[in-house]
């Protein structure tokens, strides 16, 4: 209350002259009246709500919105509607986590030589022998610093990484980083997304890493073979 924040330094009287004379009719025993009113039941309960959603969000470091927050009160034996805990959170400042912008990483190539190649191991996801078969993809990780985007190469036998990179962009490089980094000797399988990054991916082939460059392709979970 505007009277109660400026009286210490120049009196309620003075405050309400001040008020008056401004158009705010405010009279020092209708600001007495007020503060020794006893606090209306809607307050009352908004403190209530207020002080366990305050307990509840230091449990579980601040990341529940209204929405949970209203299902975890209502579940702990606290009826409540969830436009109040809406109203108590939003006149206090408090919010949940909120989820970042959707960040895409498998975006299909489009026009000629983007056709959909065949998959050449039938979805077979198994393996004789280590360095047979290679499963590739990338993801996108949330940091404080940012989007990092990770690549990645498992040998589908060993379930081992044989390669791996971290950027902030999703370039062609990155996908190339993470699958070009061994030399091969051996007829290799080659499994990945229809990303088009992975269009531009190399592999090493022989003793003396002759590489072969792959088309661009929209091909979801494309099977690809190198000779």
């Amino acid at each position: 209350m505007f009277i109660s924040k400026h009286k210490d330094a120049f009196g309620v009287e003075p405050v309400c002259r001040v008020l008056t004379g401004n158009g705010w009719q405010i009279a020092p025993g209708t600001y007495y009246a007020a503060v020794r009113r006893p606090p209306p039941a809607r307050a009352v309960r908004d403190a209530q709500i207020l002080a366990e959603i305050r307990q509840m969000r230091a449990e579980y470091e601040e990341v529940y919105g209204a929405r949970k927050m209203w299902l975890e009160l209502n579940r702990r034996g606290t009826p409540v509607a969830r436009c109040t805990v809406e109203r108590v959170m939003r006149e206090n400042g408090l919010r949940g986590a909120r989820r970042g912008r959707t960040i895409r990483t498998t975006i299909p190539g489009k026009g000629p030589g983007h056709e959909r190649a065949r998959d050449l191991i039938g979805r077979d996801f198994t393996a004789p022998a280590p360095d047979r078969r290679w499963v590739a993809d990338f993801t996108h990780v949330a940091t404080l610093a940012g989007t990092v985007y990770v690549a990645f190469v498992v040998d589908v036998f060993s379930r081992m990484f044989t390669g791996w990179a971290a950027a902030r962009h999703k370039r062609a490089k990155l996908v190339l980083d993470a699958g070009s980094r061994r030399v091969l000797g051996f007829a290799l399988g080659e499994h990945h997304d229809a990303e088009l990054a992975y269009g531009a991916l190399v592999m090493a082939v022989g003793g003396g890493a002759r590489r072969r460059r792959a088309r661009r392709h929209p091909a979801h979970r494309l099977c690809r073979g190198w000779r």
